[in-house]
């Protein structure tokens, strides 16, 4: 039987059948209690019907055999790297990740005896030389938080599997509609469902997609850690995700239109977006995304003032969060990587004038008019 397509599966993968009533859409089971002479249920073991289905739908978009879903981004990432990661282990990570996976491995991974290093560039060569006879896993990030640098998925899968390592990579700021690492031999792919999966600023959610081989180690821990999605959260998930393809895609075109706006733009010092020509990662981009992302990056110039330039923003909200339908804006300096140190900051290239633009779906010439004129009210020369 041919397989759907990747918008039909995004509407009807994973549905569960209302056979009382005959609903066109997933019952909702809120129980917590099962009978135990039937089966083994229970939502902490990850396998309610509305977990179920929404694991199957995950695991769909992401061509993988098996899904699992979480409560939250850093509990899916955790219990993935926890699940291959014991005392005396070691892990390769790049070296520019969302901070709470940098804040996680440094913060912690010490107390429990796990050694780590991240690759001093994206090159495969640079994850090579830190492979010690201990490492584990690779763990990488494409497109990066928050500057949008491009991992060669197809070299790290290579390189993890010369060594007989784990490749994990955190597939967040792409989304299943433009890039899906499976098919490039990545092993594990995860996700924040909080962001694109979910798409509406209004549910914490974490996804991972994998083989059924690594989904059994990974669930031998997932249920002690306890990081499940309660049933109303994954069925609020599964109804977001049927309209993932459409928004992602109206993402991505106002995305690019917009960094080629900025790029051009006299109070715009640079914009790190992959999509544009100009993007030292843009060729290898466009080998394995089907589509560049609504996320991009950009920095104000120096005649700029960059506090003013938000507040004079009408329709662009300053939020932490990003990927909902709504165009959003966050300093990742004292939001995203808030934990790490100036010194860490400054390493990675994130300065404070670095603005991360998370694009939404409304009129893409609003969302000019209101970058130009909150740029134009905040220059000094105004």
């Amino acid at each position: 039987m041919k397989k759907n397509q990747f918008d039909t599966q995004c509407v009807h993968e994973g549905q569960l059948k209302d056979e009382q009533y005959k609903g066109a859409i997933s019952p909702l089971y809120m129980a917590t209690a099962y009978s135990y002479e039937e089966t083994d249920r229970y939502p902490r073991y990850f396998n309610t019907p509305n977990q179920l289905g929404l694991a199957k739908k995950i695991a769909a978009l992401e061509g993988a055999e098996e899904g699992l879903i979480f409560g939250s981004g850093m509990a899916a990432i955790s219990t993935a790297l926890l699940a291959y990661l014991h005392k005396g282990d070691h892990v390769v990570l790049q070296n520019d990740l969302y901070g709470g996976t940098t804040n996680l491995v440094v913060e912690h991974f010490n107390k429990y005896g796990i050694e780590y290093a991240f690759a001093d560039s994206l090159a495969a060569a640079s994850f090579e030389a830190k492979i010690q006879s201990n490492t584990k896993v690779i763990y990488v990030e494409t497109p990066s938080n928050p500057l949008m640098k491009i991992v060669d998925l197809k070299a790290i899968a290579a390189l993890a599997k010369k060594h007989q390592l784990i490749s994990m990579i955190d597939n967040t700021f792409s989304s299943p509609v433009n890039q899906n690492p499976i098919a490039f031999g990545i092993d594990i792919v995860l996700h924040s469902a909080t962001k694109y999966l979910g798409g509406h600023s209004d549910i914490l959610a974490g996804a991972l997609a994998c083989s059924a081989a690594h989904m059994e180690r990974i669930f031998s821990i997932a249920k002690s850690l306890g990081g499940n999605l309660s049933d109303i959260s994954a069925w609020l998930l599964e109804r977001s995700i049927k309209t993932l393809a459409i928004r992602v895609k109206q993402q991505n075109e106002n995305a690019l239109a917009l960094a080629h706006f900025l790029e051009n733009h006299t109070l715009i010092s640079k914009v790190y977006y992959p999509g544009l020509p100009s993007h030292p990662d843009h060729a290898l981009a466009k080998q394995q995304m089907q589509g560049f992302t609504g996320m991009m990056s950009f920095e104000v110039a120096d005649g700029v003032d960059r506090a003013s330039f938000e507040k004079n923003l009408t329709i662009i909200q300053p939020v932490v969060s990003l990927a909902g339908v709504e165009s959003t804006i966050t300093i990742p300096a004292i939001t995203s990587h808030k934990l790490l140190s100036a010194e860490a900051r400054a390493k990675q290239g994130i300065t404070d004038n670095l603005v991360r633009f998370s694009v939404g779906i409304e009129s893409l010439e609003d969302l000019k008019r209101d970058l130009d004129n909150a740029l134009k009210n905040a220059s000094y020369e105004s």
